[in-house]
């Protein structure tokens, strides 16, 4: 269809995606773009950057709507932890959810009210609904009410929380009022920007949320959007509809910006603390979840150099290498999504509406994105020596795993400095001199206690750690024996571990990258190899995203072959 003379209402206007679809559709000359978003701020803010790029257009050309679409209008502007903490209310989301659909559960919808003032031809979603559903994370409210029940402490308030956060329910009644708003206010078209929960990669994905593998949240983010999409298809498939599209991208979505400044974490700068060395824990007794004595705060903001992908987060040098190297998610970028979203509005045929096609219409990494991804990392190296910095893991992306890796690696750098070198050092000598990094170097070892992790020191017997830990996970419990076991087990799953042993095992990985490349044919200058020597610098570096990537590939077999 058209989009000259139309009105657009863009969902998640001011995220990643939406601001990229907004410029895309400026260049087919809307009548109007109402740019929709969670929080008022960030709604104005798209509205204003878009005024400032299109300054020969009307300034109200552009109009900020904002609030939770997936809310009551009356609690749209609200916190969702407080609206379920008012007994009358949250009721009234169970009857928003449960009950049959009727006109006043309509007229009271922020969606339905929305949709209703803006009165679009044309309908963008890029809200991740699958997120913004499954992340209420029903495993965790079903442990609260076994927990009540084993304590003979049940309330209404538990069980009725839990209700509130069952998916499928909810999912139903937010396509319901969907469906209903763009037929009763004649939508034309409404096209969807979806996910599938794991970037492209399948049930052997190595990045979690601190839970088993693969991670039943993240798994539930990737059942709702399934289900979401063949929701969508019956819509595609109901009479007298609006038309119905969706793009699916399969890789991570990058990027927004790529900068110096304070990581955020939940909205917030992550505070740096220490512990000293007098501080150490013995690794004896159990491990106390909030056992904060002996942790240093030191009135400082974790700053580093990273890389801004929107919804999904700021990555940090390796972790982005990681996530976006060969066989990993690697990437899209936003503006190729924009481009075949707006050609599909257009009549084009793109391949890539999943509607049309369910199982083959993926939209997956790209050849712009492969091209980009070299200057991102150069921009992040840049901006690492201009600012004196190592941007090596947030703890943002996850797993615990990752950023252990990723800290043990860098560690390994700064004790041998190159992969080549590694075959001189022992293992003992290495856990030594790694030890003596991080005596030395504070800022390197607040880093990592600030984001969570536990450093195990090379004796064994004694640990560092910050305010929280991301491993081992805290369930109901408040403390977990220190057994032998647990502790190699925590190790594994995102303790930085300093003894020789874990040293031992970087030897062999190393070892087996370097085997592989010597197993190549010299003189094969072919497609046939995805890594050669090149790749990894001759052996003069010591990358860690890269290696952390080949980890996840070989040894924790978290690879991708569809693309």
């Amino acid at each position: 269809m058209e989009i000259s003379g139309k009105k657009v209402l863009i969902f998640g206007g001011w995220g990643l995606v939406g601001s990229a679809v907004c410029r895309e559709l400026m260049k087919h000359h809307p009548a109007k773009i109402f740019v929709s978003s969670l929080r008022k701020h960030e709604a104005e803010d798209a509205v204003r950057q878009l005024r400032n790029e299109f300054p020969n257009v009307p300034p109200e050309t552009f109009e900020a709507k904002w609030g939770n679409i997936f809310a009551r209008n009356d609690w749209k502007d609200m916190d969702w932890s407080e609206v379920l903490s008012n007994p009358n209310w949250r009721r009234e989301v169970l009857d928003d959810i449960y009950c049959e659909l009727n006109q006043e559960i309509l007229d009271k919808s922020a969606l339905y009210t929305l949709i209703k003032e803006c009165q679009p031809d044309i309908v963008i979603d890029c809200v991740n609904t699958a997120t913004a559903i499954a992340y209420q994370d029903i495993y965790k409210g079903v442990s609260s009410v076994r927990n009540a029940i084993e304590s003979h402490s049940l309330s209404e308030e538990i069980v009725e929380k839990l209700m509130s956060s069952i998916y499928i329910p909810q999912l139903i009644r937010h396509i319901q009022i969907l469906y209903k708003g763009l037929c009763d206010f004649n939508v034309k078209m409404y096209l969807k920007v979806g996910t599938s929960g794991t970037g492209g990669m399948g049930l052997n994905i190595p990045y979690t949320h601190s839970e088993e593998r693969p991670s039943r949240v993240l798994l539930s983010k990737s059942a709702v959007a399934g289900a979401q999409t063949l929701l969508l298809y019956l819509m595609a498939r109901t009479p007298n509809g609006p038309l119905i599209k969706e793009i699916k991208p399969t890789a991570a979505i990058a990027w927004k910006r790529i900068a110096f400044d304070n990581v955020i974490r939940k909205g917030k700068p992550v505070q740096i603390v220490d512990m000293p060395f007098e501080k150490a824990k013995p690794t004896v007794g159990t491990f106390k979840f909030n056992d904060t004595d002996g942790v240093v705060e030191t009135n400082d903001t974790f700053k580093s150099v990273f890389i801004d992908t929107g919804e999904n987060g700021i990555f940090s040098r390796g972790e982005f290498e990681a996530i976006s190297a060969l066989g990993q998610m690697e990437i899209v970028t936003p503006e190729e999504i924009a481009l075949y979203a707006v050609h599909e509005i257009l009549g084009g045929n793109t391949g890539k509406d999943v509607i049309q096609g369910l199982d083959a219409f993926t939209l997956g990494p790209t050849y712009r994105g492969g091209f980009l991804q070299s200057y991102a990392v150069e921009k992040l190296k840049e901006l690492e020596l201009e600012n004196n910095v190592e941007s090596i893991a947030f703890e943002l992306l996850g797993p615990p795993r990752l950023s252990k890796l990723l800290f043990e690696a860098n560690i390994l750098k700064h004790c041998v400095g190159s992969m080549k070198n590694l075959v001189n050092f022992s293992a003992e000598e290495i856990s030594q001199k790694s030890l003596e990094i991080i005596k030395k170097n504070v800022k390197l070892r607040s880093q990592m206690l600030s984001i969570g992790l536990v450093i195990l020191l090379p004796d064994g017997k004694s640990y560092l750690r910050g305010k929280e830990v991301k491993i081992p996970v805290q369930g109901s419990q408040a403390e977990l024996e220190l057994t032998q076991e647990n502790i190699n087990q925590w190790c594994k799953e995102g303790w930085v571990d300093l003894r020789p042993e874990n040293f031992n095992l970087w030897k062999t990985r190393i070892k087996a990258i370097m085997e592989q490349i010597e197993k190549q044919i010299p003189n094969d200058t072919s497609s046939r190899y995805n890594y050669t020597r090149q790749y990894w610098d001759n052996f003069e570096g010591f990358n860690e995203g890269k290696i952390v990537a080949w980890i996840f590939e070989n040894e924790d077999q978290g690879w991708r072959f569809k693309r």
